[in-house]
């Protein structure tokens, strides 16, 4: 019995290795196509202002002109910068406030019934972006990153920790 337990535990451990190195591949994936997607979503904004400052008056923003000029340009460079994993924990905190917002302001019904219609919030337009940014936000951005580089490299050196 005793064996049949120490071969469980080898092979649990071995799975564990082996998941462990699929983290930063996996991470890697999301962030790109996230990054991209979000910062494709920033530039047609952008491209599209006077539809976006209309569809933000309808909901009532406060300067829906600025409002839409700050964010399309926030999607815009927290998607490049989601995508290349640099400044990651302010990129992830913008993107989950921003998602936020748009679930608040455009979509509050889907907003509300995240316990009640879990389908529902789920199936919003924010959620995707909003669940990557806190994905990336939770776990980390990987060693296949530019904050992974930088850590190891240019703050590694200067004495600061990694």
């Amino acid at each position: 019995m005793k064996s049949l337990v120490e071969q469980i535990r080898k092979l649990y451990k071995l799975a564990e290795r082996a998941f462990a190195t699929l983290q930063s591949p996996f991470l890697l994936a999301v962030r790109l196509y996230w990054g991209w997607q979000l910062s494709q979503n920033g530039w047609a904004k952008l491209h599209n202002l006077p539809n976006v400052t209309d569809f933000f008056t309808s909901l009532n923003l406060p300067f829906p002109a600025q409002t839409a000029v700050f964010v399309s340009t926030t999607e815009l460079i927290a998607g490049i910068f989601l995508a290349l994993g640099f400044l990651t924990l302010p990129t992830c905190i913008a993107i989950v406030i921003d998602m936020t917002v748009a679930y608040v302001t455009a979509d509050r019904e889907a907003f509300t019934s995240f316990f009640s219609d879990p389908g529902k919030f789920y199936n919003a337009d924010p959620y995707t972006f909003w669940f990557a940014g806190l994905l990336i936000l939770i776990f980390g951005a990987g060693s296949l990153s530019v904050d992974h580089l930088l850590a190891r490299t240019v703050f590694k050196k200067s004495g600061e920790p990694a």
